[in-house]
């Protein structure tokens, strides 16, 4: 590693040298690594070679998962769950017991570990509909029956809030055919300030095409201005979770 002793001070790259600037002054360093060449030829970059195909099989996999729960997590304000999503999902890749090494792939793992994820951990369902959530799970449908309940004593809604819906989500994907497909359900939006009657939301599974699923239970916030319902706060208060996930095979 090299140090600068003129006076001209430079940031950045220049060829292969890299200037980067310190507590100790500015510094100098080549561009180092491996080519990428010796990595897919060398027999000594087996192993990596393995981890790249399997970071590269969960990464695609991770992507197809949160397109097709686009609709719900693009109500939800968690900047972090990308990362946690794709942490689970190694995970699951990782369970798969009929690959060897470096042929691992998500869709062989344990599905069952991405039940139960928060979609915002800042804001969990657990915390936020206070009322005992009851689903019935069959081979035709998947519903969350939804009690008479007083929204003032039984969901933690944020200050300001007018409204909320409550959203049944059931997503399929296709991990071969790269192919995704989602279902909701969901209440109209109800006032905060008044009892609402039992309601119960239903998913058609043969509606959804796909060989692994995950079924979803959210909440939104609204408040009104000028008889238009708005979504409170970007999303920070509204909250999801996997509820269920099961796979054919």
């Amino acid at each position: 590693m090299a140090k600068q002793a003129s006076i001209i001070t430079l940031k950045g790259r220049v060829g292969r040298l890299s200037f980067y600037k310190t507590k100790d002054g500015y510094l100098a360093r080549e561009k180092g690594g491996v080519e990428k060449s010796r990595i897919m030829n060398d027999p000594r970059y087996a192993r990596t070679r393995e981890n790249m195909r399997e970071f590269t099989d969960n990464a695609n996999s991770t992507k197809l998962v949160k397109d097709a729960l686009r609709p719900v997590i693009s109500k939800v304000s968690d900047q972090r769950l990308g990362l946690r999503l794709n942490q689970q999902m190694m995970k699951v890749l990782k369970s798969d017991e009929v690959s060897v090494r470096g042929e691992r792939k998500v869709k062989n793992g344990n599905w069952d570990l991405l039940g139960g994820i928060e979609l915002n951990i800042r804001a969990s369902l657990t915390r936020t509909l206070l009322f005992d959530i009851q689903t019935q799970d069959s081979p035709t449908s998947w519903q969350v029956q939804i009690p008479n309940l007083n929204p003032v004593d039984e969901i933690a809604y944020p200050v300001g809030a007018q409204g909320f819906r409550i959203i049944a989500t059931g997503v399929a994907v296709d991990f071969d055919a790269g192919t995704r497909s989602t279902l909701t359900s969901a209440t109209p939006i109800l006032p905060v300030s008044a009892p609402v009657e039992a309601a119960v939301l239903s998913i058609d599974k043969s509606q959804l095409s796909g060989t692994h699923f995950l079924f979803v239970l959210s909440v939104e916030f609204y408040l009104n201005v000028n008889t238009t319902d708005y979504h409170m706060n970007n999303g920070s208060h509204n909250a999801g979770k996997i509820l269920l996930v099961s796979k054919t095979g």
